[in-house]
């Protein structure tokens, strides 16, 4: 991912532990394992404003995917006034992750409500090595890509500020991006190696004109056809 990694280890994952929110995952029924063993299933990584969710959204009009984007589940979820909710809002606005068990529910619920769709895009995951193992624990099989989009820290604080402005998101302030940065560069690190041994990784430089870089995305979709 370059040399914007910072050195220093996050702590706010670790301080997960006393959460009370599930950690593993609920268990699929064999049906449910069958669908999903038939459908395409790209994961996108990257930081946040690296550009990674507009994209999704272009690829999954173009393909007939369904976007799965971890972040606006979650901020759905924050806003709820349940007990999990307030939780998962409260660990937000720490930029902190939320549990692997809470993670995988939201996302395989979605993917088992989009059968129509051709293939998932799952938007913002994994964000740590446990996820990874987690989801092919659970579905019994690994993504057919993973696409990760390399962008500068600067440019993704750049664009996450101004996205804040516009949006008004309250995980949008400038403490919580530098957290969620951190977390998400340490955390990063093992999964990408994770892939990288299964032969499933595919950069996208993020840098550059939307157009080019939905140009990349499409590139690599059509690889796999």
């Amino acid at each position: 991912m370059g040399s914007d990694h910072p050195t220093g280890r996050a702590t706010g994952g670790m301080g997960l532990c006393k959460s009370k929110l599930p950690k593993m995952g609920r268990p699929l029924r064999p049906k449910e394992k069958d669908i999903l063993q038939s459908r395409m299933i790209i994961f996108v990584m990257g930081g946040p404003g690296c550009g990674k969710g507009t994209q999704c959204k272009n690829m999954a009009t173009k393909y007939g995917f369904c976007h799965v984007g971890l972040g606006q589940l979650l901020r759905q979820e924050a806003q709820r006034g349940t007990q999990r909710g307030r939780k998962i809002r409260e660990i937000m606005l720490q930029g902190l992750l939320v549990p692997t068990g809470i993670i995988l529910d939201m996302i395989n619920d979605n993917m088992l409500s989009c059968l129509e769709s051709r293939g998932f895009l799952i938007d913002g995951f994994p964000r740590e090595l446990i996820q990874a193992k987690e989801f092919e624990r659970i579905v019994g099989r690994a993504p057919n890509i993973v696409m990760v989009f390399d962008c500068s820290m600067e440019t993704m604080v750049r664009r996450v500020l101004h996205r804040s402005q516009v949006e008004h998101r309250a995980d949008d302030c400038e403490s919580a991006i530098c957290q969620r940065l951190e977390t998400h560069y340490t955390l990063c690190e093992p999964v990408l190696t994770f892939y990288q041994q299964k032969n499933l990784l595919r950069n996208i430089l993020a840098e550059e004109a939307p157009e080019n870089v939905f140009a990349k995305c499409c590139s690599v979709i059509d690889s796999l056809q």
